[in-house]
């Protein structure tokens, strides 16, 4: 073992363990709902079956970073988790791919996508918990920078690749369909092959490069319960995980119900057929919000100073809000690629004043110690809103009449509700220098 420090290798050993989970999860956002509709065209049924990440994440990093909080191991508290955790999810990524290259049911085909959940989620808190462990305090920000950077390259990797994959299968079978058409090809594998590689992979990179720090002595250990309860009395916490619930659900509802947004868009409904038309259009789009949220984050750190926290997650909120209330009246590609365009810089610059808030308020009941426990509760607060909008934007679509349009305006209220919760914060701006 050894202790904090700053070390390059460490920060690109984590920073490559990031990128080989925002491959896993972009694999799961860019493919899950087209090959879902190979099933069934309920959009309830597909919604709840993605929530189940949601419902995952909310129960599996809290208990997991809290035990792991405590391990006494000569392998560290962290590194355990995260070799287990990541050989099972390449294991379920090539898993994905198999149970629906051989035509297993609908519940087959959903338990698999469960067990790539569980499998992801036994490493998030301590991917996350890692970083703050073996880095030392004023050295945080610059490793935390590369991380994030490395995170959004997996997901335009993820992206790009599957879009590449695409092309090529539609140009070598003349189907239009591109999920359709990349099923008929050797190519459908690429994916998840390379998704199970760089999660292996990664993840043996981590345990046996990353050297933790001495595990500290624990003198009295907080129950669960007190640790959950000296984290959500806080009120200022409450407002705010509030709003970001309702931030997070507007944004999972693009993210989750994107393809069928697209298909009734510019086809009039979100048949199966249209969903897999618009496959290679829905990837090229989420590898441009991903461009976008990088150019609104890139400045997220000026608008803060010029403006303060406030105003900034303001500005951000309703950057990203207008774009969907613009969604129930867009009509052509271009159309839908401008409003994605706006609403990923309003995300960037809405991620780039929120991450510090959340940081703030969790620094505040932290302990060194407990890393674990207090990472694995950020992580549910953002799986929460992937459970609610999936199982409430299928059953909102399925009683709208199969109309996705609507999810738009819907997401742009709940961001429009969630601001005034943020403005009532009362120390948000405490500790700014």
């Amino acid at each position: 073992m050894v202790g904090k420090g700053f070390s390059w290798g460490l920060v690109l050993g984590l920073a490559l363990l990031g990128f080989s989970r925002s491959v896993g999860w972009a694999l799961n956002k860019g493919l899950s709902f087209p090959l879902l509709s190979s099933y069934t065209q309920s959009a309830f049924v597909k919604g709840t079956i993605l929530a189940l990440e949601g419902l995952i994440g909310i129960l599996v990093p809290p208990l997991l970073g809290y035990y792991s909080d405590t391990l006494k191991s000569k392998h560290g508290r962290r590194r355990p988790f995260i070799m287990i955790g990541g050989l099972l999810a390449g294991i379920a990524a090539i898993m994905i791919y198999t149970a629906y290259a051989m035509g297993v049911p609908l519940l087959g085909f959903a338990l698999t996508l469960a067990f790539f959940y569980l499998s992801m989620h036994l490493y998030t808190a301590q991917f996350r918990a890692l970083m703050p462990d073996t880095v030392e305090s004023g050295k945080r920000g610059t490793a935390s920078g590369v991380i994030t950077l490395l995170e959004w390259a997996g997901n335009l990797f993820l992206f790009g690749l599957a879009g590449y994959l695409i092309a090529k299968a539609v140009a070598m079978t003349g189907e239009s369909e591109g999920i359709k058409a990349l099923a008929q090809t050797p190519y459908l594998k690429i994916p998840f092959l390379v998704t199970a590689f760089f999660l292996i992979g990664a993840a043996v990179f981590v345990y046996l490069i990353v050297r933790e720090p001495e595990a500290p002595d624990i003198e009295e250990n907080e129950s669960l319960g007190d640790y959950l309860w000296s984290i959500v009395r806080n009120r200022d916490f409450l407002k705010f995980y509030a709003a970001q619930t309702l931030w997070w659900m507007s944004f999972e509802f693009i993210a989750v119900f994107l393809y069928g947004i697209l298909a009734f868009i510019l086809y009039g409904s979100a048949s199966e057929e249209n969903v897999k038309a618009v496959t290679s259009l829905g990837l090229y789009l989420m590898a441009l919000f991903n461009v976008a949220v990088l150019l609104g984050a890139l400045p997220g750190g000026i608008i803060y100073d010029k403006l303060g926290r406030r105003l900034s997650i303001v500005l951000g909120g309703l950057i990203f809000a207008i774009p969907q209330i613009w969604g129930w009246f867009i009509t052509t590609k271009a159309q839908i690629t401008i409003a994605l365009g706006i609403a990923g810089i309003g995300w960037g610059i809405l991620m780039a004043a929120s991450y510090p808030v959340i940081g703030d308020l969790l620094t505040k009941f932290e302990r060194e110690a407990f890393t674990g426990r207090y990472y694995g509760f950020f992580e549910a607060t953002r799986s929460l809103p992937v459970l609610l909008a999936g199982t409430t934007g299928g059953a909102i679509v399925d009683l709208a009449g199969e109309n996705y349009r609507v999810l738009f305006p819907i997401g742009a209220l709940l961001v429009l509700l969630a601001l005034p919760m943020v403005w009532m914060m009362k120390n948000l701006e405490a500790e700014k220098s």
